[in-house]
């Protein structure tokens, strides 16, 4: 997504409309992110995409730490995020990988970084990290695949 795209043309990615993330976009494509979240992306000045989320009680494990799973989930939603500029459609992750170097806690600001690494006519590869403040959750590498909408989902047998 180019930061010259107007709202209108991304109704997939409604914009945060009150609160601290007023400005800043979501997704309402993925279930799952929905449920799991909310996260949220916006442009930084610079031009990079920053990612964020408020760390809720429903993001956190037995021990009272940000669940893994949902630090993943996150940083998938990142891993596009951060490649949405470059990648322009549909694609799906066919690599994923991460280290949890930190915990994080209820209340938290979790924001996610990263760079498109290289891009190709059908892959791009993207690295990125999970911080709050100056201390590192979590870091992370994938691979993007790009996909294209001619194909429609066939039904199960």
């Amino acid at each position: 997504m180019h930061s010259t795209e107007r709202i209108a043309d991304r109704p997939h990615l409604p914009v945060g409309l009150e609160g601290e993330f007023t400005g800043w976009r979501t997704s309402s494509r993925d279930s799952f992110e929905i449920n799991t979240g909310p996260f949220w992306h916006r442009h930084a000045p610079d031009g990079s995409i920053l990612c964020a989320f408020r760390v809720e009680k429903k993001h956190l494990n037995g021990a009272g730490s940000v669940h893994g799973g949902c630090l993943m989930t996150f940083a998938d939603f990142c891993l596009f995020a951060i490649a949405s500029p470059v990648l322009q459609g549909l694609g799906v992750t066919i690599n994923f990988a991460g280290d949890f170097v930190d915990a994080g806690r209820e209340g938290d600001l979790i924001v996610g970084t990263g760079e498109v690494t290289r891009a190709g006519r059908s892959l791009l590869f993207v690295r990125g990290q999970l911080t709050v403040e100056e201390r590192t959750l979590f870091t992370f590498a994938g691979t993007i695949k790009r996909i294209s909408r001619t194909r429609e989902p066939q039904p199960a047998a």
